[in-house]
Order: structure tokens, then C-alpha cells, then sequence
């Protein structure tokens, strides 16, 4: 890629729109599973865009959204301890836990420190040899390799202070849950782009093969997102069911070996829960056993958490996209970003963030001609 410009031309989204209008015959539902994506579409309008018969469903796309409440709350409670110094990207800090968030901690007293990238919090480590230093690792395939890159650093410089608090998710899994859902809508996917650039396309044919649905690798500005659609709205109206990538100026089938082989010595695969979904087999990760002895969950011994979410916060439904973040009813009033309900308010990939800030405030209109749950294609 030369110029982001070349992915943001009016020309030739306008050309990618008229292609869309023209191919489309009956009603489809596409979900995008990534924060980023869900901001490029709302930001740029391009949900409006579309024809009245392609919906966007946003779907558990944000790292920081599906992070469940327990794990928040013993990071709460791991930061308030005296001797930790603990380290987070910014967007989890404002992320509500049971009754509190890291801010509030910051405020009480607790050394709660931004940092940039796993490696400052190892640095961190390094210069408080007498602290103990804990760093939050969230997110899907993208961040999970330069956090394993950091345990691996730490056990091979003896940095014995420094431990990671791991609440890492995986993509596949989260798209068989939804398309296993009895309520389900989805009739095909916009694949993140940044997740294949990591892990390859191997691990979704036989998704796109089992649900009947396509699978297009997508990218992140406007004409991305418009050819993913189009790419997508095409097999659907052909019967077709296969993954296709619209993103080969940074997938690749195979990946990043070397960021998956940093993945295969440090983690291992587990059963991991996500916020207002609940457990998905297989979909996340823990530290191995070599370097479980940099686990922070087993190091501090946090039990007895007694998690609460808040009665009124629907992002459970808007995480599983069953719910457009206006059409909650504490959406802009008594939910918002300076006082948020769950964490899809305040993260910057989150869809209620992403409707708030760019001002689509107003209530759903009146229910279009949409898919039946589950509507196959005509050849399906």
C-alpha cells in the first residue's frame, strides 16, 4: 500500500456502491468481526450507503468488549495490591469491573501505568527489580504474539518479577458460535484482515464449507470494506459458499510463521469465556507450561470473585449482534462514555462507542425487509 488516499476514493466507492446496487436481488446480512471495521463503517457512513437489502450486522469484534467481567475485576484486584505496579494498554482503563474501574484503583492509590507495548511493561520490570510488575494481555491473534514474544523475552533474560494477566481470544471459534446460535441471522462474514495477517486463512474453508456461508478477508478503510461486500453480496447471489481474499496486500494463506511459531512455544489453546457471550470451546489462549510460571492468575491467587454486570447494559446482545447499540434504551443517556454501562461504551473498537461518537444517536427505523434466522443461499 502507497497511500492510504488510494483506499479512501470517492470515484471508485461510488463505482463499488453501483456494482453492489446492481448485483443485489434479496435481502443478506454480513457481519463484520472487528472493532476497527465496525468504526470504518459507521464513521464513513457506508452502512447507509448500501442497499436497503445488505445489512451489516457488527458482530464480537472488539478484544477489550469480550473480555469477560471476572478477568476485569482481578485485574482490579491485582492492581490495588501494594507491591504490584500494573500495565495496560489505555483502553482498558476505563473498562467497568464489578462496582469499579482501573482509573478509580489509579486513584485510590494503586500504581496503574499506561504503557505502549508489552516490552515497556518488561522494561518496567527491569527498573523495580523489588515490585512485582503485571502487564494486561488482551485481544484476538494480533496482539497475542508480540505478548508471547515478551514472556519468552522475560524468561530469557531471568526478568522474575514480570508476569502477564491473559485473556487472549480466537476469531474461528467466536464465528462457529454465532453461526451455531438458533438465533443467528449471519449469512456471510467479512473476515479481519489484521487476524489473517497473523494466522492465514487455513482455519476458515471449513467454516465457510460447514455453515454454507463465504468468508471474505476484508481490510479496513472504505474500498476495503466496500469490495469485501461486494465480494460477499456476489457469491451469495451465485449460491456460493467459499473464503475469498480481498485483502493480499498483507494476507497470506499461511500467515506469519514466525509470529505463529511464538504463539505454538508460549501459549496453548483453551476454553475461554467471553463477556456477554459466555465460554467458547478452543477460543483462547494460556500461557504453556514452560512459562506458566509467568502466569498472573497463579501467582496472585485471586479467588473469590463475585462478578455483577449492570442490569440495564444490553452489549451482550450488541456483542452477539442481535442488538444495534441505539436501539438500547440507556444508549446516550444514562449510558455513555464518560459514564459507561459495559465496555463497548468505552472501548475505541467498540460498536456503542463507535454509534456515540459518530452521532448516530437516534432511534432504529422501523424494521426493514431483513434475512430469516439462518436463510440459506439458493443453493444451500
Amino acid at each position: 500500500m502507497k497511500y492510504i488516499d488510494e483506499f479512501q476514493d470517492p470515484e471508485l466507492a461510488r463505482r463499488l456502491l453501483d456494482e453492489i446496487h446492481a448485483t443485489v436481488t434479496r435481502p443478506w446480512a454480513l457481519m463484520e468481526v472487528c472493532g476497527g471495521q465496525t468504526h470504518s463503517i459507521i464513521r464513513h457512513g457506508i452502512d447507509q450507503l448500501l442497499p436497503e437489502k445488505v445489512e451489516l450486522i457488527h458482530g464480537p469484534g472488539c478484544p477489550v468488549c469480550v473480555t469477560p467481567l471476572e478477568v476485569i475485576d482481578k485485574a482490579l484486584e491485582i492492581a490495588s495490591r501494594p507491591e504490584v505496579i500494573f500495565c495496560s494498554f489505555g483502553d482498558m482503563l476505563r473498562v467497568p469491573g464489578t462496582g469499579r474501574d482501573l482509573f478509580q484503583v489509579r486513584g485510590a492509590g494503586g500504581d496503574v501505568r499506561v504503557v505502549y507495548s508489552p516490552l515497556d511493561a518488561l522494561r518496567v520490570a527491569r527498573q523495580n527489580p523489588d515490585r512485582e510488575v503485571v502487564f494486561f494481555g488482551i485481544g484476538f491473534e494480533t496482539t497475542a504474539p508480540p505478548n508471547a514474544m515478551t514472556v519468552h523475552q522475560a524468561r530469557k533474560l531471568g526478568i522474575r518479577n514480570f508476569s502477564l494477566l491473559v485473556s487472549h481470544v480466537r476469531v474461528p471459534p467466536a464465528v462457529e458460535a454465532v453461526m451455531s446460535s438458533p438465533s443467528c441471522r449471519v449469512q456471510g462474514f467479512l473476515a479481519a484482515g489484521h487476524v489473517c495477517t497473523v494466522m492465514g486463512t487455513g482455519e476458515y474453508p471449513g467454516l465457510a464449507e460447514r455453515f454454507r456461508v463465504p468468508i471474505v478477508v476484508t481490510g479496513f478503510e472504505p474500498l476495503d470494506i466496500l469490495e469485501g461486500v461486494r465480494r460477499a453480496v456476489t457469491q451469495l447471489e451465485r449460491g456460493e459458499h467459499t473464503v475469498d481474499n480481498a485483502y493480499p496486500r498483507a494476507v497470506s494463506a499461511g500467515g506469519n510463521p514466525a509470529a505463529r511459531a511464538m504463539l505454538e512455544e508460549v501459549f496453548e489453546v483453551t476454553d475461554r469465556a467471553w463477556r456477554g457471550i459466555g465460554v467458547i470451546p478452543g477460543s483462547g489462549w494460556r500461557l504453556s507450561a514452560a512459562y506458566r510460571d509467568f502466569d498472573a492468575e497463579s501467582r496472585f491467587r485471586v479467588e473469590g470473585i463475585r462478578t455483577r454486570e449492570p442490569a440495564e447494559c444490553r452489549s451482550g446482545e450488541v456483542l452477539q449482534g442481535l442488538l444495534k447499540p441505539h436501539e438500547c434504551e440507556a444508549f446516550g443517556t444514562r449510558c455513555t462514555p464518560r459514564t459507561p454501562l459495559g465496555a463497548t461504551m468505552v472501548s475505541s473498537e467498540g460498536a456503542c462507542a463507535a454509534y456515540y461518537l459518530y452521532r448516530r444517536l437516534d432511534a432504529a427505523p422501523a424494521a426493514q425487509a431483513a434475512p430469516t434466522p439462518r436463510e440459506a443461499s439458493p443453493v444451500a
